[in-house]
């Protein structure tokens, strides 16, 4: 049987998904993978538990659950005052979980990759920002590097470009990348205005208290930039083309439904060239998603074009990505190949 360590990065809804599934599936990824999987630390913004033995991960979501913060937890662990940088340099473990949005988490991936560690990751910046660096190390190290869930959550998107058509030359990829703006606009469509349907998608936990990244379009436009780095090589983000929906009035929503040609924040990647913008997509164009759910069309040489469609958000969705990627890294241990 595999064994393998996890430090975990984050413990807010996504890192409290990773944990859930971990403790749920435990016996599950024994079985299936011969994968025994050991939680040895567990950091949130305020404290971090280290066990070298492994946390009891229904305790640990317990704790958050009740209390709100780990420095809570009393007794039976050590509670430490440490930074990422530190978990990477003091803790030892296998695979370094980054589930934070920390926008300079790149310096700390590098870090653990050139210690030896895995990285998986949620956080888009560091794949935006580092990729470069990142993958150049990790190929050097022989050390994996994955980030599944930075894009359309736990549809596996990131593998397919990665290992699953290696034989296609990728021509051009259209996406629908960001829910939370198909929710407010479809919310629009119906007849709610704009800060109602905003209010709404943060009650259901689909936007951020801070929204402003997804409405600006700059949540679609990470995730476009990760994709064109997969597809064909590294851009400087500063060149991409970023327009959001918080540059069109409601009653253009309305008339563009109307029309049956929706808006929708459309992400065009081609070699060199990224865009992001609202853009009406006829209505019975694969393209014109409604709810939270994610849309990629992959034009290649070979294949022609292909659609995968999933849910871009979600807590469950993005455990799977996380998760998966964990799962990933213990089977290509010893061959190097994803």
């Amino acid at each position: 049987m595999n064994s393998i360590s996890l430090s975990i990065i984050g413990f807010g809804n996504v890192g409290k998904g990773v944990a859930e599934v971990l403790y749920a599936k435990n016996r599950y990824f024994k079985e299936k993978y011969g994968a025994e999987i050991k939680v040895v630390s567990i950091s949130d913004s305020s404290a971090t538990l280290w066990n070298s033995e492994g946390i009891n991960l229904e305790e640990a979501l317990e704790v958050k659950r009740s209390f709100g913060s780990l420095k809570f937890w009393g007794q039976e662990y050590e509670i430490y005052s440490l930074s990422p940088n530190e978990v990477v340099e003091e803790i030892e473990s296998d695979i370094v979980v980054d589930v934070t949005n920390d926008p300079n988490a790149g310096k700390w991936h590098l870090k653990a990759l050139k210690a030896g560690k895995i990285v998986v990751t949620s956080n888009k910046p560091p794949v935006v920002f580092y990729y470069d660096d990142l993958i150049s190390i990790s190929h050097k190290k022989r050390i994996p590097y994955l980030f599944e869930a930075t894009v359309m959550a736990g549809t596996p998107i990131i593998t397919l470009l990665r290992t699953g058509i290696p034989a296609d030359s990728v021509i051009k990829i259209l996406g629908v990348l960001n829910g939370t703006t198909t929710f407010i606009l479809n919310s629009i469509e119906n007849g709610m205005n704009f800060q109602k349907a905003l209010k709404r998608a943060q009650e259901l936990g689909i936007a951020e208290r801070d929204p402003s990244g997804d409405l600006k379009g700059i949540d679609a436009a990470y995730k476009a930039a990760i994709l064109h780095n997969l597809a064909f090589r590294p851009i400087d983000f500063d060149k991409v083309q970023i327009e959001g929906i918080d540059s069109l009035s409601e009653d253009e929503v309305r008339m563009a439904k109307k029309k049956r040609k929706p808006f929708r924040l459309l992400a065009s990647i081609e070699d060199g060239k990224i865009e992001v913008k609202p853009t009406r997509i006829p209505i019975d164009s694969p393209l014109a998603v409604n709810g939270t759910s994610n849309i990629v069309i992959i034009e290649t040489d070979l294949l022609g074009k292909l659609i995968i469609k999933g849910s871009g958000a979600g807590i469950k969705e993005t455990a799977s990505g996380v998760v998966g990627d964990i799962i990933r890294a213990i089977r290509i241990q010893k061959d190097f190949t994803f």
